[in-house]
């Protein structure tokens, strides 16, 4: 069985209230997520889930409030000996624009993104104003996009998860560890939001779903299948991955 370590890099992130996270919880409460692009060291190919931010804010004070330093694309690649021309696969959880925002520097790889998810980059609804097409612009001439419609194994030990909560085409990773299945989930959560506090258990709440999300019930469902299948949850914008190498 192959099996994969997984490096979360934070390359942005952003400062807004946490109730962006966290739906009908916690509104009016400054927040600083960090937004990653995570390595799957492992196999013959290097692997990517999303690319981040194009021009990262560096700052001190975000850093300290994710506890963990904020790299360019560049310089979180060659902290483990990878430039953006080495990476073969490019996997994306979805496309709003801080997830693929340094696609076009991955010359050399190969992209999978949910079809739902190129149609909707292309036509987005009003209320999303995430989606900028441009970032993908480079990577869709070159013919570097293979369109996912189902889910389905990308390499031995890594697979996708068609899960729409947060967009039409979200997908989450799961990928085989040493330590077990770790689910890189396929929309925009922390961890508070599988692990909530006694106040919302009390009211027969198992998780909060993502406080941005297409269908409230049906992403509440999803993240509890998520949770239930994965051995390790790893949330994409949890705060404590950035003071964390390596996982798994």
């Amino acid at each position: 069985m192959s099996t994969y370590k997984i490096h979360p890099i934070v390359m942005g992130t952003k400062f807004f209230d946490k109730g962006m996270m966290t739906y009908q919880h916690d509104y009016g409460k400054p927040y600083t997520i960090p937004i990653y692009c995570w390595y799957l060291e492992g196999g013959d190919k290097k692997i990517l889930v999303d690319t981040g931010e194009l021009r990262p804010i560096q700052s001190e004070d975000r850093a300290n409030n994710i506890g963990g330093p904020i790299y360019t694309f560049e310089e979180g690649l060659s902290k483990w000996g990878l430039a953006p021309e080495d990476i073969d696969i490019v996997i994306h959880t979805h496309l709003h624009a801080d997830h693929c925002e340094n696609d076009y520097k991955c010359s050399n790889a190969v992209f999978y993104i949910h079809e739902k998810e190129i149609e909707t980059i292309h036509n987005p609804h009003p209320l999303d104003f995430r989606y900028v097409e441009d970032y993908i612009y480079e990577i869709e001439q070159a013919e570097q996009i293979r369109t996912i419609s189902s889910d389905r194994e990308i390499v031995p030990g890594i697979s996708v998860l068609h899960t729409p909560a947060h967009t039409p085409g979200g997908m989450t990773i799961l990928v085989d560890t040493e330590q077990g299945r770790a689910a890189i989930t396929g929309f925009c959560v922390i961890k508070e939001n599988f692990d909530p506090p006694i106040t919302v258990r009390a009211m027969e709440m198992e998780v909060i779903p993502p406080g941005s999300c297409i269908n409230t019930y049906d992403a509440y469902d999803m993240m509890i299948k998520v949770r239930d299948m994965a051995d390790i949850l790893l949330p994409l914008h949890e705060p404590e991955f950035a003071s964390i190498d390596t996982i798994g």
